[in-house]
């Protein structure tokens, strides 16, 4: 075969521009040098994948356990790449029955400080009980918060598979956060919500550089500033009723103080009382762990009385429909 016979084989070949002069070598031979050159750039390509990869990996001033630290990153690595935070400085709220909230750098996206970032237990650790009492009348949201309808995602939502359990586990964290925009769209004391995700929610951080502001129950008021607080905590619950929803699950522990002011917090329980049969005895619990909290700070309110005049007030029709043992105890011990 002839030399010029070889270089026209050559040309037909890519990468020929990086190819030196090549004499008396078998066609075959040629190919596979060709095959390891393009091998030898997507090994290049994969490496320069993989270092930015790295470059723009979440990582935190937060020193978290090994665990919590690869939930951590499945979590909030999205928000982060939005550039929502620049970092992650601290465990606010650890340990709850349903989530922990962490401290979270701000950036020019929201011009502020700081950010609070609640980022939710995987299902299957939950210490909730009793979902099913809050998720009547429910529309079950995807992680846009549109309305879950083709056939094959209500199918697995039924069948409790691992793909519907997860739906109901972003349903159950996209209400919230659909809960706290209208309400704070509604002018109530709530964080102001940024963004939602599949497993987290961001919102506005309440307190100072180095610490969070504290829950109602922890803090002590003299007579006049319990009166104060009472009294705004009674118009947010009326603030939540002309929006539709009952908090689920209000008390001093979901209520924070700071300076004088208060936000409500914590809404994944939250329920519309048009849509919600049990939604009259859930609201009474709510006015009577909040009363018994003021009661002991001197202030006189009957919340049996309370509850029903504000619910008749609203238009809500009274219906005593769940038995009381399925409201106590909210958690599995």
């Amino acid at each position: 075969m002839s030399t010029s016979h070889h270089f026209k084989l050559v040309e037909q070949l890519e990468d020929l521009q990086d190819l030196p002069a090549i004499r008396n070598v078998p066609d075959e031979q040629l190919r596979c040098r060709v095959n390891h050159k393009k091998q030898k750039k997507r090994d290049i390509s994969n490496d320069l994948e993989e270092l930015a990869e790295k470059e723009q990996a979440l990582t935190f001033s937060y020193q978290a356990s090994k665990h919590e630290k690869q939930w951590l990153i499945g979590s909030l690595s999205d928000f982060y790449h939005m550039h929502w935070f620049d970092d992650i400085l601290r465990l606010i709220k650890g340990g709850g029955k349903e989530a922990s909230v962490y401290q979270c750098l701000g950036n020019t996206t929201t011009d502020v400080d700081y950010l609070a970032a609640k980022v939710y237990r995987p299902r299957r650790f939950r210490q909730l009980r009793n979902d099913a009492l809050y998720r009547e009348g429910r529309l079950l949201l995807d992680d846009e918060g549109h309305q879950i309808g083709d056939d094959g995602s209500l199918h697995a939502i039924r069948q409790r598979t691992q793909y519907g359990l997860q739906l109901m586990h972003t349903s159950w964290i996209e209400h919230e956060f659909q809960t706290m925009k209208r309400l704070y769209e509604g002018g109530a004391d709530v964080p102001k919500p940024y963004a939602c995700g599949n497993n987290a929610i961001l919102m506005e951080y309440i307190g100072w550089d180095d610490i969070e502001a504290p829950t109602l129950n922890t803090v002590s008021l003299s007579p006049a500033e319990a009166q104060d607080v009472f009294d705004r905590v009674i118009k947010n619950i009326n603030l939540m009723l002309d929006n539709q929803r009952v908090h689920g699950d209000l008390s001093a522990y979901n209520i924070l103080y700071c300076e004088g002011n208060i936000k409500l917090i914590d809404f994944p329980q939250a329920i519309n009382p048009d849509q919600n049969r049990n939604a009259y005895a859930i609201f009474r619990r709510d006015l009577t762990r909040l009363c018994e909290y003021f009661q002991d700070k001197g202030i006189h309110c009957q919340p049996a009385a309370l509850a029903e005049s504000m619910w008749l007030r609203h238009g809500y029709p009274i219906k005593l429909a769940v038995h009381p043992i399925l409201l106590e105890p909210e958690t599995i011990e």
